[in-house]
């Protein structure tokens, strides 16, 4: 399989959970800050996490989308993943002295541990695609 075809799967999967990430937040928009409220994090943040996050998933969403916006859509999705990812080590870790509810969604069905195993996944992919785009810059 040749690396275009590669970057677009992964790109495609990256556009999927950050476009069904923002929008379960915003469909059930109470659920969500409620969540919110129960992380481990002063309750003053909430108004600005509860619109930061799903703004910023979608922001990643459209830069993916786009040929033009896509090394840095790969970037942030990087940083993002790599940040939840650090999130669920630090829960799964008791760094909080207390396990906050999951994520929303489809998503909040997962244990923090297969939490866990999915953020590394598209920390991998996003990763795998942003070399995959400097390899292909390079050979161009």
């Amino acid at each position: 399989m040749n690396k275009k075809v590669i970057i677009e799967i992964i790109s495609s999967l990256l556009v999927l959970l950050f476009l069904y990430a923002s929008l379960s937040k915003f469909l059930d928009f109470k659920h969500f800050i409620g969540d919110m409220n129960n992380q481990p994090f002063p309750n003053w943040m909430t108004p600005w996490l509860v619109w930061t996050i799903p703004l910023l998933e979608i922001s990643i969403t459209m830069a993916l989308v786009f040929e033009r916006t896509r090394t840095p859509g790969l970037y942030a999705s990087l940083v993002l993943m790599f940040a939840f990812t650090v999130y669920t080590v630090a829960i799964l870790l008791r760094f909080f002295g207390r396990i906050p509810c999951s994520c929303g969604g489809v998503i909040e069905k997962l244990t923090w541990q297969q939490h866990l195993i999915f953020n590394l996944f598209f920390v991998i992919i996003s990763f795998t695609a942003i070399l995959l785009r400097k390899q292909k810059a390079a050979t161009a």
